[in-house]
């Protein structure tokens, strides 16, 4: 697929068929989330795969935007560690950058994904914090349930030039 269809046509895809996700899949997403740029290449992120039905299924408890989970065959938790970093500040943005390149790269693999955010609303990375061992230094950023849409890919347009502005605002 080409990167600009691949871009145009990504969605949130909250609905999943029940077929898994390869591991060989998964590692390709995970490779995808660790080429992207970051603070002075700082790095901090942690991904935590999860496949347990059990743990899945215990995520909206503490995350009420994360019902898609219930039928996703696997996630991705996305974490930062500013931990030693040089420009500990930095990783949002770094962790942001990894993200968006697992959605697009699972949206070239044909996979559904859907960014649902934990950072920083404390009662959710505390929950995820409970729920997977997430050491207190450690900030549970995002969730990405990953696994097969149920509907196709559309592309939709989102190009507004009213919000284009040059030189100056």
């Amino acid at each position: 697929m080409e990167l600009l269809e691949t871009i145009k046509t990504r969605r949130s895809i909250r609905q999943f068929q029940e077929r898994d996700v390869s591991e060989n899949q998964i590692m390709t997403l995970l490779e995808a989330a660790m080429m992207a740029p970051s603070a002075g290449n700082q790095q901090p992120w942690h991904f935590i795969v999860i496949s347990d039905r059990t743990k899945l299924d215990a995520i909206p408890a503490f995350h009420p935007y994360s019902k898609m989970v219930l039928q996703a065959p696997r996630a991705i938790l996305i974490c930062g560690d500013p931990t030693g970093k040089p420009w500990p500040d930095f990783w949002p943005q770094d962790c942001s950058a990894a993200t968006q390149n697992l959605l697009l790269a699972a949206r070239d693999l044909g996979l559904g994904t859907v960014w649902a955010g934990i950072y920083p609303v404390a009662e959710r990375m505390e929950g995820f914090r409970k729920t997977f061992a997430v050491p207190e230094h450690i900030y549970p950023f995002a969730l990405v349930p990953v696994g097969w849409p149920t509907g196709d890919f559309q592309p939709a347009e989102r190009f507004k030039p009213e919000l284009i502005h040059r030189e100056t605002w």
